[in-house]
C-alpha cells in the first residue's frame, strides 16, 4: 500500500463553515467533519453552502468513514447530504451524534446510518488510519480534537476549540 498520505480540504480552509477535511492513504480516504456554511446573501434563495463532496465518489477512491470533532453546523450539517451520496460509518461524541441524528431523521436517514460513539480517548481504527478522541474546551459540549495515526506519522487535527483557564 502506498504511504503517501493526502490532506485535502473540500472547505473550511479560508472561510467560515464547510468544514470538511480528507485523510487519504492509498485509495482509503476518510472524512474529518461534514459541515455547511450559511448562505451571506450575495446568493439569493441559497441558504445552505454543502462541500463538493465529489472527490470522494470517485469510482477509484474508497471512503470509509465520517469523524466528527464537534456538534456545530460548520461541522455536521452537511453529513446527511454525503450520506445520500455513500452511507459510510459515522464517529462522533454523545451530543453530537443526538445532533447529527436530527438532521438525519430530517432527511429519512437515521435507520439506514452506522452510528459510533466516541469518548475522550477513544481509539478507533480504520485502516490504515486510527483516529484517537482529545478532548478541548469550546463553546458546545463534547468537542474533540483528534491524533491521528498515519503512515507517515501522527497528525493533529484541532477541529475547534477554545481557551479556557477552567477546563478540566
Amino acid at each position: 500500500m502506498s504511504k503517501n498520505l493526502k490532506m485535502m480540504p473540500l472547505g473550511g480552509l479560508g472561510e467560515f463553515g464547510m468544514n470538511a477535511m480528507v485523510f487519504q492513504s492509498g485509495k482509503t480516504a476518510v472524512l474529518v467533519d461534514a459541515g455547511t456554511m450559511f448562505s451571506d446573501g450575495r446568493n439569493p434563495g441559497l441558504d445552505v453552502i454543502v462541500p463538493d463532496f465529489s472527490y470522494l465518489l470517485q469510482p477509484d477512491i474508497d471512503f470509509k468513514a465520517i469523524i466528527l470533532t464537534h456538534g456545530h453546523e460548520d461541522h455536521i450539517g452537511a453529513v446527511p447530504y454525503i450520506l445520500l451520496k455513500k452511507n459510510v460509518p459515522i464517529y462522533g461524541s454523545a451530543f453530537t451524534l443526538e445532533l447529527v441524528k436530527k438532521k438525519l431523521e430530517e432527511f429519512g436517514l437515521l435507520n439506514k446510518a452506522k452510528l459510533h460513539l466516541v469518548k475522550r480517548g477513544t481509539q478507533v481504527t480504520v485502516e490504515p488510519f486510527t483516529f484517537e478522541w482529545i478532548e478541548v474546551a469550546h463553546s458546545i459540549p463534547d468537542a474533540y480534537a483528534l491524533a491521528i495515526d498515519t503512515p507517515q506519522g501522527v497528525v493533529i487535527h484541532t477541529g475547534d476549540f477554545k481557551i479556557d483557564d477552567h477546563s478540566p
